[in-house]
């Protein structure tokens, strides 16, 4: 198991969040939620997906993330 960490970028507009993944951006890594949390989860899911399916495909991943051999919890407040 890895932990791959992403930098992501949020920005409040009228009543959402829009929050994306730097480099990740023209593969799809755009999401929005009502809440700051909302956003969050919903980047999560966007690049979990991402992930599993350049690790599938065998293409490597942006230099802007950090990944782990050891499983990690990233907390984020």
């Amino acid at each position: 198991m890895k932990t791959y960490i992403f930098p992501i970028a949020f920005e409040e507009a009228d009543d959402a969040w829009h929050v994306y993944v730097p480099g990740l951006e023209a593969h799809g890594a755009v999401t929005w939620g009502r809440s700051r949390d909302e956003a969050l989860r919903n980047i999560q899911e966007v690049v979990q997906m991402l992930v599993e399916e350049f690790l599938e495909d065998g293409l490597p991943l942006p230099d802007l993330i950090t990944i782990s051999d050891q499983a990690s919890v990233a907390v984020c407040v």
